[in-house]
Protein backbone atom coordinates (compact mmCIF):
# COMPACT_ATOMS: atom_id res chain seq x y z
CA UNK A 1 0.00 0.00 0.00
CA UNK A 2 1.44 3.12 -0.83
CA UNK A 3 2.77 5.44 1.88
CA UNK A 4 1.31 8.73 2.69
CA UNK A 5 3.54 10.58 0.90
CA UNK A 6 3.17 8.70 -2.28
CA UNK A 7 -0.97 8.99 -2.08
CA UNK A 8 0.15 13.23 -1.94
CA UNK A 9 1.76 12.95 -4.78
CA UNK A 10 -0.53 10.61 -6.76
CA UNK A 11 -3.77 13.30 -5.77
CA UNK A 12 -1.58 16.49 -6.81
CA UNK A 13 -0.87 14.90 -10.30
CA UNK A 14 -4.30 13.58 -10.89
CA UNK A 15 -5.80 17.20 -10.12
CA UNK A 16 -2.79 18.70 -12.36
CA UNK A 17 -4.19 16.43 -15.08
CA UNK A 18 -8.29 17.02 -14.30
CA UNK A 19 -7.09 20.56 -14.33
CA UNK A 20 -5.46 20.93 -17.27
CA UNK A 21 -8.20 18.82 -18.95
CA UNK A 22 -10.91 21.07 -17.99
CA UNK A 23 -8.97 24.55 -19.36
CA UNK A 24 -8.24 22.13 -23.01
CA UNK A 25 -11.79 21.86 -23.24
CA UNK A 26 -12.64 25.31 -21.86
CA UNK A 27 -10.17 27.42 -24.40
CA UNK A 28 -8.29 25.15 -26.65
CA UNK A 29 -4.97 23.13 -25.84
CA UNK A 30 -2.58 25.82 -27.33
CA UNK A 31 -4.21 28.69 -25.70
CA UNK A 32 -4.05 26.81 -22.57
CA UNK A 33 -0.64 27.73 -20.41
CA UNK A 34 1.56 25.86 -18.15
CA UNK A 35 0.84 28.92 -15.86
CA UNK A 36 -3.00 28.75 -16.08
CA UNK A 37 -3.03 24.52 -15.24
CA UNK A 38 -0.77 25.39 -12.19
CA UNK A 39 -3.18 28.51 -10.75
CA UNK A 40 -6.35 26.02 -11.61
CA UNK A 41 -4.80 23.44 -9.81
CA UNK A 42 -3.53 25.75 -6.91
CA UNK A 43 -0.25 24.97 -6.91
CA UNK A 44 2.87 26.79 -7.91
CA UNK A 45 4.39 26.33 -11.07
CA UNK A 46 7.66 24.92 -9.67
CA UNK A 47 5.29 22.31 -8.23
CA UNK A 48 3.76 21.48 -11.74
CA UNK A 49 7.19 21.08 -13.05
CA UNK A 50 8.32 18.51 -10.32
CA UNK A 51 5.50 16.29 -12.03
CA UNK A 52 5.24 17.28 -15.61
CA UNK A 53 7.80 19.00 -17.84
CA UNK A 54 5.64 20.43 -20.83
CA UNK A 55 1.34 20.31 -20.86
CA UNK A 56 2.13 17.88 -23.89
CA UNK A 57 3.48 15.15 -20.77
CA UNK A 58 0.51 15.73 -19.27
CA UNK A 59 -1.63 14.07 -22.21
CA UNK A 60 0.88 11.65 -22.65
CA UNK A 61 0.71 10.29 -19.31
CA UNK A 62 -3.13 10.06 -19.63
CA UNK A 63 -2.21 8.67 -22.94
CA UNK A 64 0.14 6.20 -21.41
CA UNK A 65 -2.83 5.00 -18.41
CA UNK A 66 -5.05 4.54 -21.37
CA UNK A 67 -2.44 2.60 -23.55
CA UNK A 68 -1.65 0.41 -21.20
CA UNK A 69 -5.74 -0.18 -19.80
CA UNK A 70 -5.88 -1.33 -23.45
CA UNK A 71 -3.19 -3.46 -23.25
CA UNK A 72 -4.71 -5.06 -20.27
CA UNK A 73 -8.49 -5.64 -21.68
CA UNK A 74 -9.29 -9.30 -21.79
CA UNK A 75 -10.54 -8.45 -25.41
CA UNK A 76 -6.98 -8.15 -26.57
CA UNK A 77 -5.58 -11.43 -24.85
CA UNK A 78 -5.20 -14.91 -25.87
CA UNK A 79 -7.82 -14.64 -28.35
CA UNK A 80 -8.63 -18.59 -29.08
CA UNK A 81 -7.80 -19.36 -32.69
CA UNK A 82 -7.47 -15.41 -34.20
CA UNK A 83 -4.39 -14.45 -36.38
CA UNK A 84 -1.66 -12.40 -35.53
CA UNK A 85 -3.78 -10.07 -37.99
CA UNK A 86 -6.45 -10.15 -35.99
CA UNK A 87 -4.69 -9.82 -32.90
CA UNK A 88 -2.91 -6.90 -33.78
CA UNK A 89 -5.74 -5.00 -35.26
CA UNK A 90 -8.14 -5.23 -31.76
CA UNK A 91 -4.99 -4.10 -29.93
CA UNK A 92 -4.60 -0.93 -32.17
CA UNK A 93 -8.29 -0.45 -32.01
CA UNK A 94 -8.96 -1.24 -28.47
CA UNK A 95 -6.09 1.59 -27.65
CA UNK A 96 -7.87 4.16 -29.92
CA UNK A 97 -11.17 3.36 -27.93
CA UNK A 98 -9.33 3.78 -24.63
CA UNK A 99 -7.87 7.31 -25.96
CA UNK A 100 -11.10 8.44 -27.22
CA UNK A 101 -10.90 11.25 -24.09
CA UNK A 102 -8.09 12.58 -25.26
CA UNK A 103 -8.33 12.33 -29.31
CA UNK A 104 -8.65 16.26 -29.64
CA UNK A 105 -5.32 16.82 -28.02
CA UNK A 106 -3.21 14.19 -29.69
CA UNK A 107 -1.88 16.17 -32.33
CA UNK A 108 0.34 18.20 -30.80
CA UNK A 109 2.03 15.45 -28.55
CA UNK A 110 1.98 13.61 -32.14
CA UNK A 111 3.62 16.21 -33.92
CA UNK A 112 6.56 16.72 -31.28
CA UNK A 113 7.31 13.73 -28.91
CA UNK A 114 5.56 10.70 -29.63
CA UNK A 115 6.43 11.61 -33.55
CA UNK A 116 8.92 8.72 -35.05
CA UNK A 117 11.03 11.41 -35.78
CA UNK A 118 11.35 12.57 -32.08
CA UNK A 119 14.90 11.55 -30.57
CA UNK A 120 14.10 12.91 -27.22
CA UNK A 121 11.03 11.91 -26.12
CA UNK A 122 9.74 13.10 -22.74
CA UNK A 123 9.69 10.09 -20.01
CA UNK A 124 5.92 9.67 -20.10
CA UNK A 125 6.00 9.18 -23.72
CA UNK A 126 9.07 7.49 -24.06
CA UNK A 127 7.22 4.89 -21.39
CA UNK A 128 4.25 4.75 -23.42
CA UNK A 129 5.95 4.28 -26.67
CA UNK A 130 8.30 1.24 -24.62
CA UNK A 131 4.82 -0.13 -23.27
CA UNK A 132 3.03 -0.28 -26.90
CA UNK A 133 5.80 -1.69 -28.51
CA UNK A 134 6.74 -4.52 -25.86
CA UNK A 135 2.88 -5.14 -26.32
CA UNK A 136 3.14 -5.81 -30.08
CA UNK A 137 6.59 -7.95 -29.33
CA UNK A 138 4.82 -10.17 -27.20
CA UNK A 139 1.98 -10.47 -29.32
CA UNK A 140 4.36 -11.26 -32.33
CA UNK A 141 6.28 -14.42 -30.40
CA UNK A 142 2.50 -15.51 -29.11
CA UNK A 143 2.37 -16.04 -32.60
CA UNK A 144 5.63 -18.09 -33.25
CA UNK A 145 7.63 -14.84 -34.95
CA UNK A 146 10.91 -14.62 -33.53
CA UNK A 147 12.39 -11.45 -31.67
CA UNK A 148 11.77 -8.58 -33.44
CA UNK A 149 14.37 -6.15 -34.88
CA UNK A 150 14.70 -2.42 -34.00
CA UNK A 151 13.85 -1.40 -38.29
CA UNK A 152 10.90 -3.91 -37.75
CA UNK A 153 9.22 -1.99 -34.90
CA UNK A 154 10.56 1.80 -35.93
CA UNK A 155 8.48 0.74 -39.64
CA UNK A 156 5.46 -0.79 -36.61
CA UNK A 157 5.66 2.66 -34.50
CA UNK A 158 5.61 4.56 -38.08
CA UNK A 159 2.20 2.76 -39.35
CA UNK A 160 1.17 3.16 -35.86
CA UNK A 161 1.44 6.89 -35.36
CA UNK A 162 0.19 7.09 -38.55
CA UNK A 163 -3.29 5.98 -37.74
CA UNK A 164 -3.18 8.15 -34.57
CA UNK A 165 -2.71 11.40 -36.58
CA UNK A 166 -5.42 10.41 -39.39
CA UNK A 167 -7.74 8.87 -36.62
CA UNK A 168 -7.60 12.78 -34.57
CA UNK A 169 -9.05 14.41 -37.81
CA UNK A 170 -10.85 11.43 -39.27
CA UNK A 171 -14.77 12.85 -39.68
CA UNK A 172 -16.27 9.61 -40.82
CA UNK A 173 -19.33 7.76 -39.19
CA UNK A 174 -17.79 5.53 -36.58
CA UNK A 175 -14.30 6.31 -37.47
CA UNK A 176 -14.72 3.96 -40.33
CA UNK A 177 -12.15 5.53 -42.74
CA UNK A 178 -9.58 4.92 -39.68
CA UNK A 179 -10.24 1.17 -39.10
CA UNK A 180 -10.04 0.67 -42.75
CA UNK A 181 -6.48 2.47 -42.32
CA UNK A 182 -6.00 0.08 -39.10
CA UNK A 183 -6.76 -2.60 -41.47
CA UNK A 184 -4.34 -1.64 -44.22
CA UNK A 185 -1.77 -0.97 -42.05
CA UNK A 186 -1.39 -3.84 -40.12
CA UNK A 187 -1.38 -6.59 -43.13
CA UNK A 188 0.94 -4.30 -44.50
CA UNK A 189 3.05 -4.94 -41.02
CA UNK A 190 2.65 -8.63 -41.08
CA UNK A 191 3.59 -8.92 -44.32
CA UNK A 192 7.13 -7.07 -44.07
CA UNK A 193 7.17 -9.28 -41.08
CA UNK A 194 6.71 -13.03 -42.52
CA UNK A 195 9.38 -11.44 -44.96
CA UNK A 196 11.76 -10.65 -42.55
CA UNK A 197 11.11 -12.16 -38.94
CA UNK A 198 11.52 -15.93 -38.53
CA UNK A 199 8.41 -17.79 -37.59
CA UNK A 200 9.54 -20.15 -34.78
CA UNK A 201 8.00 -23.81 -35.09
CA UNK A 202 5.49 -24.49 -31.79
CA UNK A 203 7.73 -26.36 -28.69
CA UNK A 204 7.52 -30.42 -29.34
CA UNK A 205 4.54 -32.13 -26.66
CA UNK A 206 5.97 -34.72 -25.03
Amino acid sequence: MPGLREQKIAKAKVLIQECALRLFAEQGYSKTTVEQIAEAAEVSSSTFFRYFQTKEAIVAALACEAIGDAHADPETQHRKGATFQEDLFALVASGLRKLKPLRKHLPALLETSLSPLASTPHDEASSLRVAHLEAVAALAARHGFAELSATNLQLYWTLYTGVLVFWANDRSPRQEDTLALIDDSVNMFVGWMRRTVQIEPPPAHR
